[in-house]
């Protein structure tokens, strides 16, 4: 995730050669930035700070203060968020300050996609098909755009639903659970007529929306505002792999 704070990959999606202790998803915290961020909130604070960095699913921050002692609990989110949002979240936990508490829901709002998991992926993933494996293909393109930054998202494919005895006219190809931190590929794609780079498109596609979540325009929930379709545009092969979807759109719903 952030340089300054990592969380530990599922095992289900890397395979890494060191061994950890059971209990849940583990983070490595930068011990300068926490240091950094502590020392802030010791200048604003007129005593003794104590400051834990947490990775928290629910509470991004709490605080408690006895006997003239602060002691906070921010999520890793904030160890490398911008200095005025840094600014905010030390005037808010301090001071309480209105326009400081905006600041920092915002940047919590912003930064959604780096709170782990809220249910827990049940059952096996099945990622190698017939004829793609996507465990391969989200590595690539994990690498490929994001930097290979994202390290808690799961895939699978789909299950296979019976024979259908009418026509359909539509197909979700790819879907994005946000609380499972899962995408799922509809199995149709796994045929060996389907190329890879449109799958790439299918699996970038559901990736933009774990870092782009929906916002609130007019009182409505955008599923696909202006960041998430500019972001959607730079796929390196977009153009094509719309052109090949309208193409063989029919041929996907037959299935």
């Amino acid at each position: 995730m952030a340089s300054a704070a990592v969380r530990i990959p599922d095992p289900r999606h890397v395979q890494m050669p060191l061994q950890f202790i059971s209990g849940g998803p583990q983070i490595f915290v930068h011990e300068g930035a926490r240091q950094a961020l502590e020392r802030r909130f010791e200048l604003a604070f007129p005593g003794p700070v104590q400051l834990a960095v947490t990775d928290n699913r629910q509470r991004m921050i709490t605080q408690t203060r006895e006997r003239g002692i602060l002691r906070v609990r921010v999520h890793m989110m904030f160890l490398d968020a911008p200095e005025r949002v840094q600014e905010a979240l030390v005037s808010y936990v301090v001071s309480g300050a209105r326009e400081a508490s905006q600041v920092v829901g915002a940047f919590i709002e912003g930064n959604s996609h780096r709170i782990r998991a809220s249910v827990v992926v049940r059952g096996p993933l099945r990622t190698k098909g017939k004829a793609h494996d996507l465990s391969d293909i989200l590595y690539r393109v994990n690498e490929t755009y994001f930097g290979g930054a994202i390290t808690d998202v799961l895939i699978t494919w789909g299950r296979r639903t019976r024979m259908q005895t009418a026509p359909r006219h539509t197909i979700k190809l790819g879907s994005y659970s946000v609380q499972e931190r899962l995408i799922r590929i509809h199995p149709v794609l796994d045929k060996p007529w389907v190329p890879r780079y449109f799958l790439s498109y299918v699996v970038y596609h559901e990736l933009v929306h774990h870092v782009v979540p929906p916002v609130r325009i007019g009182g409505q929930s955008v599923l696909h505002p202006p960041e998430f379709l500019k972001r959607e545009r730079e796929f390196k092969m977009y153009d094509r792999a719309i052109a090949w979807e309208e193409r063989y759109i029919s041929r996907l719903l037959r299935g």
